[in-house]
């Protein structure tokens, strides 16, 4: 993996016969480096994205009247789980801004990647569960 040994992150875009892959920047070196404090956290261990760059991508996918089907990051030298740092991180208010996309978290050991799991919103739940994505 390219981004190896930060997080790599991005959205999955398309229809059923068509998708797109739109890696999106990982901000988070950055923001650690401006502000430590309020960022403790690098990008090996987080993600964060510019909301503008999302945006532009969810408004172009509609123009093409295609849908958000997916998101992804890797975790890096562990496990492909969902943290609650990435239940905070993809949900306001407590839910999904786009319930119905898989989320895809790709573990990535050495540069190479070890397991790849996918999380789906469960309304009834109120939280993400493990759904195949392979």
């Amino acid at each position: 993996m390219d981004e190896y040994p930060a997080e790599c992150c991005g959205i999955v875009t398309g229809r059923a016969d068509v998708q797109h892959i739109h890696p999106l920047v990982n901000i988070q070196e950055r923001l650690h480096a401006e502000d430590p404090e309020t960022h403790p956290r690098d990008s090996k261990s987080a993600y964060a994205v510019d909301r503008n760059e999302v945006e532009q991508i969810i408004h172009e996918s509609a123009r093409a009247s295609e849908i958000i089907l997916a998101f992804y990051h890797s975790h890096i030298d562990c496990d492909a789980y969902f943290s609650p740092m990435d239940k905070e991180v993809q949900t306001v208010f407590g839910e999904p801004e786009f319930p119905d996309a898989v989320h895809v978290v790709i573990a990535v050991r050495d540069g190479n990647i070890h397991e790849i799991k996918g999380y789906l919103w469960n309304g009834a739940k109120q939280d993400f569960v493990n759904v195949e994505v392979l």
